[in-house]
């Protein structure tokens, strides 16, 4: 059997050399980023309760461990790179499945990759600047971008060994911040409720309106779905590596956001514009900063590259099937990755970055931009579980979803829920999201070709 074929002999242009450590330190990568650095104080602003703050990333967590199995069926079945595009592929109209991607790629995805990038800069910056730096911010993470985008044109070998090093190095840097935060004992007043400040539907808004930053800083779990092609035996290794890579880090986000309330209280901690920052300087004074904003470079770095390194396979993924630019199907003679579609991914993020610095604040106009059309297409793939059932009943299932129909309905229910308050409570930059999404009705009408439109996937493999 040639080494780019998986276990049931499917073949690849792509090079099959991602274990199950590499699968898993790219799932853990990619969840582990900016938004645990960045987001608990938005949450607990938002909440104004720690009963409801923790209710938020408890939800959020199990939402995404819910949709873990939703994926885990799909990629066991379907093991193509691509991610959920492949899934929504195989189960809608090809006006869809574009639709998907034209949205991951002009709005969710490269946006995603620009929120982190924009992170990192702002904290790198700000151990040399202490005014007003848009320029230098936006400079230095466009920076990042390229040199990344120029690291993984280099072969998946090189790639995959930088996911494990970083993946190490993340969790060891979470657990050192957790055990320096409870060092000297618990601050139990810290943790009272005291009485919930709004009850009823304003309470399910506020949840859910946290949930908007919750599901950033949980984003990513789908991670190695989209190098699917380049993954050892996976219909077993990438549904593993769902649910180990987001359980330790649903664990590690709980402690972590413990750590910062023993140390800062919910008052301080909402007002905080850095609470990672605020919370370590606390117990460790300026050395302490010094330490986080290390922690944030080394996580954030890491997780750009990561994000880069597995979204541009849904564009040569697009491409390969006609519906999206020619060019990006190309792969490297040499190293067999997808160079044009690497680089394109990082033009169009830059372009993003660069138009963040008109907002007040770069980091959360850019998650509230992608996050109604990311929940959209999220409920579509999902749903995408049933439609295949029915489709495709004989197709082999190495993996089913724990719990079916009932999970799938659980977390169908919370995605609508989300999607119908981040309308109502980013309605701004939901609507630009839509906007750029529908103007790929343009390029689907005039470019491309008629066959494709009119094809019917008779197997999804």
């Amino acid at each position: 059997m040639s080494e780019n074929a998986g276990k049931g002999g499917e073949k690849t242009e792509l090079q099959r050399q991602l274990g199950l450590p590499e699968t898993l330190s790219i799932v853990v990568n990619r969840i582990i980023g900016s938004g645990i650095f960045r987001t608990p104080a938005p949450i607990m602003m938002i909440t104004a309760s720690v009963s409801m703050f923790y209710g938020a990333w408890i939800l959020g967590g199990i939402a995404t461990m819910l949709a873990a199995l939703c994926y885990a069926e799909l990629v066991a079945m379907i093991p193509k790179s691509g991610g959920p595009y492949v899934f929504l592929k195989a189960a809608y109209p090809p006006v869809v499945t574009f639709l998907r991607g034209w949205a991951m790629f002009f709005v969710s995805e490269t946006g995603a990759i620009a929120a982190v990038a924009l992170f990192f800069s702002e904290n790198t910056v700000s151990l040399f600047l202490s005014g007003p730096a848009k320029l230098p911010v936006a400079g230095l993470a466009i920076a990042i971008v390229m040199l990344l985008t120029f690291i993984n044109s280099l072969g998946i070998k090189l790639s995959g060994k930088l996911q494990n090093i970083f993946s190490l190095l993340k969790v060891a840097i979470l657990v050192l911040i957790i055990a320096t935060a409870f060092s000297r004992g618990i601050h139990t007043a810290h943790f009272s409720t005291g009485a919930t400040a709004v009850t009823g539907w304003a309470a399910v808004q506020a949840v859910f309106t946290a949930m908007r930053y919750c599901f950033f800083a949980y984003s990513g779990w789908e991670g190695a779905t989209y190098v699917a092609e380049e993954v050892k035996n996976p219909s077993r290794n990438l549904p593993l590596s769902l649910f180990l890579g987001i359980g330790s880090v649903m664990l590690l986000y709980l402690l972590i956001n413990s750590a910062y309330i023993n140390l800062l209280g919910p008052g301080a901690m909402a007002a905080s514009k850095a609470v990672a920052v605020d919370s370590m300087k606390a117990i460790l004074g300026s050395a302490g900063a010094l330490v986080v904003v290390g922690a944030i470079m080394i996580n954030t770095f890491s997780n750009v590259n990561t994000q880069i390194f597995v979204k541009s396979r849904t564009w040569f993924a697009m491409s390969r099937d006609q519906l999206f630019f020619r060019r990006l199907a190309s792969l490297h003679p040499k190293y067999k990755t997808p160079n044009y579609a690497l680089y394109a991914q990082a033009l169009w993020a830059a372009l993003l970055i660069a138009f963040s610095t008109l907002a007040q604040s770069a980091y959360e106009a850019v998650i509230d931009y992608f996050s109604f059309t990311s929940a959209v297409f999220n409920v579509l793939t999902f749903a995408s579980v049933f439609i295949l059932r029915k489709k495709y009943p004989s197709l082999a299932r190495p993996y089913k979803a724990w719990g079916y129909p009932f999970t799938l309905i659980l977390v169908l229910l919370i995605q609508i829920t989300f999607m119908v308050v981040t309308l109502t409570t980013a309605f701004i930059p939901s609507l630009l999201g839509i906007a750029l999404t529908g103007t790929g009705l343009l390029y689907y009408r005039y470019c491309v070709p008629r066959s494709v439109k009119d094809e019917a996937t008779e197997t999804p493999l």
